[in-house]
């Protein structure tokens, strides 16, 4: 019988999210030992005991024993100590973002850790599986609008003129905030002040042959309020704004980051946010202003002298965690049974399973192997 675990993360204080009750009850069903580490759902307010109640099969145990399981699931990356804890051959259900964490996929390589990144799950027509766009670009839209009242309420701005909010990313997560940006957000306080003191909301969305062409990006960024990264950049090493061009948006404008890139200082060339200079929020610190103590966190090779009031988290999801996990248990419970029937070398394209083919993307052999290929994937799979 083979054994799955559900360790806790121990990320920020913030961080509350573990899978709930109702996932772990349908693996009672399945030909699987059930581990969960001491004090998994606490932060949700569940217990142990609701736990049991779905499966009275599980056992629960320390972080380092859940790591040593033939399958483990957590949401976000382990670290590295984490990661050695393994045995080889072992399978990782973890958001690894292999396009952005090089070291990372070397490390799961070196271990011989059989990894599958839910962010790179996809059906047969290339879409997330795993992903919760209004999470992510909601919960980040919400925060910039109400950040951007405060300055209304503060400096009486009384423009009477729509608000400006440029996109730089035409995605989901793009396209996702511009349907949000036309409620303002979700805060009924932000919107009546907001309404009140202007003529609507205007949504510029900006592709890449605007981002690229500086003197319409300055006249862009001249009018806006909020200025929204949800880009996918096939360069991380390059800006899409530069400090310099932060120079041009208003006083009061807000800088969204809803694509939370970090710096990565590790590797060569480093890699930077898509906006040059801006810091890198987490569930603990969503909300940075200029001069806060997180700019001079900015490795010091990157210009920071043209700041603005900052919105950005590691983990946008998990601003309203327990939505979000159930949201999450139900888009992996299939992904979840395929690990546990099947064997990490039965994954390929050619498989007539669904979602053995969908894993099977999000592997680092897939990864590594189609980095720039998937064009040609879609004529070549099973249907």
């Amino acid at each position: 019988m083979k054994t799955i675990s559900f360790p806790r993360m121990h990320k920020e204080k913030n961080e509350k999210r573990d899978f709930l009750p109702s996932l772990i009850g349908i693996l009672k069903k399945e030909n699987v030992q059930v581990f969960l580490e001491e004090g998994y759902g606490l932060s949700l307010g569940y217990t142990n005991e609701d736990y049991l109640k779905e499966n009275k099969t599980i056992q629960f145990v320390s972080n380092k024993e859940c790591y040593e399981k033939d399958i483990v699931v957590v949401l976000r990356s382990p670290e590295f100590k984490q990661i050695d804890y393994m045995r080889e051959g072992s399978i990782l259900l973890s958001m690894l973002h292999y396009p952005t964490r090089a070291t990372r996929v070397e490390k799961l390589k070196e271990r011989g850790i059989f990894a599958v990144s839910m962010d790179s799950i996809r059906n047969d027509f290339l879409e997330r599986i795993v992903v919760d766009y209004e999470g992510t670009s909601g919960n980040g839209i919400n925060v910039a609008f109400t950040e951007l009242a405060k300055s209304y309420k503060s400096e009486n701005i009384c423009a009477k003129k729509p608000i400006i909010v440029s996109i730089m990313g035409m995605g989901r997560v793009g396209l996702t905030a511009a349907k949000m940006a036309g409620k303002y957000g979700d805060n009924k306080e932000s919107e009546a002040t907001l309404k009140e003191n202007s003529k609507g909301v205007l949504v510029n969305m900006l592709p890449r042959n605007i981002t690229d062409d500086k003197k319409q990006m300055i006249k862009i960024l001249a009018k806006t309020d909020i200025l929204v990264d949800a880009t996918t950049r096939n360069d991380a090493t390059k800006y899409i704004v530069t400090n310099e061009l932060i120079g041009y948006l208003k006083d009061h404008s807000i800088i969204l980051d809803l694509t939370s890139d970090p710096y990565l200082t590790d590797v060569f060339p480093f890699q930077v946010k898509a906006v040059e200079g801006i810091p890198h929020g987490t569930l603990d610190k969503i909300v940075m202003y200029p001069n806060d103590i997180e700019y001079s966190a900015v490795p010091k090779c990157i210009e920071v002298i043209n700041q603005r009031t900052v919105v950005s988290c590691n983990a946008w999801p998990g601003v309203k965690p327990k939505g979000n996990m159930d949201l999450y248990g139900k888009q992996l419970i299939y992904i979840i049974q395929n690990l546990i029937g099947y064997s990490s070398s039965d994954f390929n394209l050619n498989n007539n399973d669904y979602f053995n083919r969908a894993i099977y993307r999000g592997t680092i052999e897939c990864f590594e192997e189609s980095l720039n290929g998937y064009e040609n994937e879609v004529s070549e799979i099973v249907m």
